[in-house]
């Protein structure tokens, strides 16, 4: 019954902070509706709530920090490494379809972000 991802939702502290540090992953800040904020990248978009000011309807316990979520790149792991501080990796992951090469980083809210080259076929 799902064939995609349209948008997900973040809850994060500062709106401004948040969306330089994407826009350094290449994604695009756009204003919508009564000034929401989004993050859009391909065919996908994160909106962004503010902590306190949430647009209802929300999740039932909206926090910072509590995404983990993985996004693919076709820019080289080790370009992503010098461009941000690194947690973990590069490492090898399963993805949804092919073998991932990952690295982990954080957002300013302490999601844990992970960027990931495709593989196809087997580590």
């Amino acid at each position: 019954m799902i064939k995609s991802i349209d948008h997900l939702v973040l809850t994060v502290e500062n709106i401004e902070r948040s969306c330089a540090f994407y826009e350094r992953l290449g994604m695009k800040t756009e204003i919508f509706g009564a000034g929401r904020v989004a993050l859009k990248f391909g065919t996908q978009k994160i909106n962004l709530h503010e902590a306190g000011e949430e647009f209802k309807p929300n999740a039932k316990n909206a926090v910072m920090g509590s995404s983990d979520f993985c996004f693919l790149t076709d820019v080289t792991i080790d370009k992503i490494a010098e461009l941000f501080d690194i947690e973990l990796g590069p490492v090898v992951r399963t993805g949804a379809v092919n073998i991932l090469h990952s690295v982990y980083l954080r957002d300013p809210d302490g999601n844990l972000i992970e960027i990931s080259n495709e593989q196809v076929g087997k580590e």
